[in-house]
Order: C-alpha cells, then sequence, then structure tokens
C-alpha cells in the first residue's frame, strides 16, 4: 500500500485507478473474482506509458508489407536519421552562403545523379507528390488518364479522388482493358494540361490487353506541347524483374516521375518527383509544397538510402528490402531449418511476396518453420511481437522477412507463449 500512496502522486495515477476500480465492479456484477487491484493499478499504468508504435518480428514472408512499417531501413538511413535528430542541422541553411537555404537541395543532386533527372523535389508520401504535381500543373485544366488505370490502392486510395481534390478534371480515354496513344491523341484539346499515365503496380490485367508505352505517350505529348506525368507507384533505381525503373521512365520520354520512398526504394516514407527542371519548379513554388513537404528525420534518411545506391552492390547488400528481394532461397532455408531446429517445429516450402503493391505476379521461393496454430495469437502479443501466417491449421514464421539475427528471438519467443 505503500507503494501504492507514491504511486498516487503520479498523474497518470487517477485515471489508472478508475479504470481499474470501473472494470472490477464490472466482474463482481457478473459474479468473477476481480484480483490483485493494487497489480492491476501497476500494469494499468505500466500500459499507459508502453509505446503504442512498436518494432515487431515480420515472419509473413511479405517484403515491403503495408500493414507492418513497410520497408525496414538501412542502417545507414537509421544513423543519418539519428545525425540530424539528436542536435541542430543545416535543414535550410546555406553553409557557404550564411544564408536560408532549401531543404530540397540535401537530395536532389543525388537523385539527378541516380536517375538522370534535370531536377527533383521530396515530399510525405507519394499521393502528396501526385496531388502536388497535379494542382501545380492541371489545376482548373483537363488530364488525361486511361480508363484501365483509375486504380484503388490500399485504405481507399483512388486516383480519381486525388484528381478531383487536386482541382484537375478527369478525362477518362481507352477502356479497362485496352488502351492505345491514338486514344489519347483525339482527346487532346486545348483545355489538355497534362497526360497521366499510372503504372499498374499493384494488380495486372492480363488476356486481350493493350496499353500505350512511355515512349508512345511521350511522343503524343511533345506533339502537342503537353507534360508527362508518370506515376511509378513503388519505383525502382535498379532492375528488379519487369518493374520500370525511373531512370527508364525518363529515358523514354517523360516529363516527370512520381514514386514512393518507402517501397521499392527501401527508404523512409517520401514522395519524389524528378524530372524537367522548370516543371520541379512550379512543384516547388505551388503553396501545398509547404503542407506536404518531407521533415527532417524523413529527408535524412532517404539521403542516407540514396547514398547506398551510389555503388549498387553496396546497396543490394545493406537495403533490407533489396537483400530479402534477392536472397537465394538456400540462405532462407537454412534460417527456416534453424529456427524449427529450436523449437521443435517442421521446415515447410512455402511462397513469398514483394508486397507494398509492387511486382503482384512475382512469387519468391521461401521456406518457413511451422508451430502450432494456437501459438498465434500469443505471439502477436509478445514482447517483441511476432506475426505469421496461419494456414491449413499451422502457423508459419516465413523466414524470408526474418534476418539472421531474427531467428534467437523468435525461437524465444515460441518457448515462451507455449
Amino acid at each position: 500500500m505503500d507503494e501504492l500512496a507514491r504511486e498516487s502522486d503520479d498523474p497518470l495515477a487517477i485515471d489508472a485507478a478508475r479504470a481499474v476500480i470501473d472494470r472490477a465492479r464490472e466482474e463482481l456484477r457478473a459474479g468473477a473474482d476481480p484480483g490483485d487491484l493494487a497489480a492491476r493499478l501497476r500494469e494499468e499504468l505500466a500500459s499507459a506509458r508502453r509505446p503504442t508504435l512498436r518494432r515487431v518480428l515480420n515472419a509473413t514472408g511479405v517484403i515491403v508489407h503495408t500493414n507492418l512499417g513497410r520497408a525496414p531501413l538501412p542502417a545507414a538511413a537509421l544513423e543519418r536519421a539519428l545525425e540530424a535528430g539528436r542536435s541542430y542541422s543545416n535543414l535550410e541553411y546555406d553553409l557557404a552562403e550564411g544564408a536560408r537555404g532549401s531543404r530540397q537541395d540535401h537530395v536532389t543532386r543525388i537523385l539527378r545523379r541516380l536517375t538522370g533527372a534535370e531536377s527533383a523535389i521530396v515530399v510525405n508520401n507519394n499521393a502528396g507528390a501526385m496531388l502536388l504535381a497535379l494542382a501545380a500543373l492541371a489545376e482548373g485544366r483537363e488530364v488525361l488518364v486511361s480508363r484501365g488505370e483509375l486504380i484503388e490502392i490500399g485504405d481507399g486510395f483512388r486516383i480519381p479522388d486525388v484528381l478531383a481534390r487536386s482541382g484537375a478534371h478527369l478525362v477518362e480515354v481507352g477502356t479497362t482493358n485496352r488502351t492505345r496513344a491514338a486514344d489519347y491523341e483525339r482527346a487532346v484539346c486545348a483545355e489538355t494540361a497534362l497526360l497521366l499515365r499510372v503504372h499498374q503496380s499493384n494488380f495486372r490485367v492480363v488476356g486481350f490487353t493493350e496499353q500505350p508505352t512511355v515512349a508512345e505517350l511521350a511522343a503524343v505529348a511533345q506533339r502537342h506541347n503537353v507534360p508527362l506525368l508518370d506515376d511509378l507507384g513503388s519505383g525502382a533505381l535498379l532492375d528488379l524483374a519487369d518493374e520500370p525503373t525511373v531512370r527508364g521512365a525518363l529515358a523514354d520520354g517523360a516529363d516527370l516521375v512520381c514514386f514512393s520512398g518507402d517501397k521499392l526504394l527501401g527508404g523512409p516514407q517520401a514522395g519524389i518527383v524528378v524530372g524537367r527542371a522548370e516543371l520541379i519548379e512550379k512543384l516547388r513554388r505551388h503553396p501545398l509544397h509547404r503542407a506536404l513537404r518531407i521533415d527532417k528525420l524523413g529527408l535524412a534518411a532517404l539521403e542516407g538510402t540514396l547514398l547506398l545506391y551510389l555503388e549498387p552492390e553496396r546497396a543490394l547488400r545493406e537495403i533490407p528490402v533489396l537483400r530479402m528481394l534477392h536472397e537465394d532461397a538456400s540462405i532462407v532455408r537454412a534460417r527456416a531449418e534453424r529456427l524449427a531446429a529450436a523449437v521443435g517445429g517442421e521446415v515447410e516450402e512455402t511462397v513469398g511476396r514483394v508486397g507494398g503493391g509492387a511486382l503482384p505476379l512475382t512469387e519468391l521461393p521461401s521456406f518457413a518453420c511451422a508451430v502450432d496454430e494456437a501459438l498465434a495469437t500469443a505471439l502477436r502479443t509478445h514482447e517483441p511481437p511476432v506475426i505469421g501466417i496461419v494456414r491449413d491449421g499451422r502457423l508459419l514464421l516465413d523466414c524470408r522477412t526474418l534476418a539472421d539475427g531474427d531467428v534467437d528471438e523468435v525461437a524465444a519467443a515460441v518457448r515462451a507463449c507455449r
């Protein structure tokens, strides 16, 4: 009780005590014993201080898992964010001139080098990048989009809605499964401000289909003197299966390309737009830019990630998303065997996924440690939580999305939850 008296000075103690007492009364009315109220108060206070955004161990086999924080950051990105966050920085200060600078300068040069673009701008996410580009270049005017690209991605995000919020007017061309460059050509008029191409990053239409290439659309845009904006969604700076690269889109004639920082690029949440300098300048000067701009920690982490791409082999080793994408199945199997041996589970061959809407048809050969399905809830509420996949009465702990150093932690969690 003395300890409880000391806890009464805690600013959270009164609310915590009320919550404990209210639950105890409900249990008493239901004929249940509420147990040790002092212990429950201590747990209530601890819970009030416990962060809700927590590290989890991803054993789902989905690499860019949108519910689990998307891309885990490389060590170099974390170091840059820590350095920028622990002290003051030259975020918007030109050290050479001793005057106000731009936060965009910290990544523009390296993005130009990596993509071949004339200029670049970074905002808080790719939806923001799209909104800014449409508002800056097409407000009050028409944007031509193929019907087959009017997509919806996670959490109800729809391209037509973003167009409407930007103030641009959507003009649909072609059909769901077949759109040609000639469809855009016929639709262009004096009110056309922009041609928009949206990469089908999270689905594929197969069968009787046709889509114009970036080069074909660029030719239409150039003939009518309107820009072509290519939204790559996930984006890729290196060749990854059949995913288009940012450099390739620009080389094929796109005037602007926008993409995410936290998917295939493997960095923090960010929306990146690269392309023609005069168009980027319009985005920079638009009032929405300030509302959507990236913060200093995200910017530092993005710079740290991009610097790794200057040495592609190093990027493949040190950026977790790229490592998991390219890791040989034999290494994944060895990891699954080690985990199975530690917990008495069974190794099961399975299939990993890229996730994040990228490469939806790509299957990554993988291996999991299969344990009792009943462990799923206990592992999910363990510290740290372990998230697997329940399938056919068993919980699969897919080892493609676990690092070597995670195996012992997962094994300890499984043993603790039995």
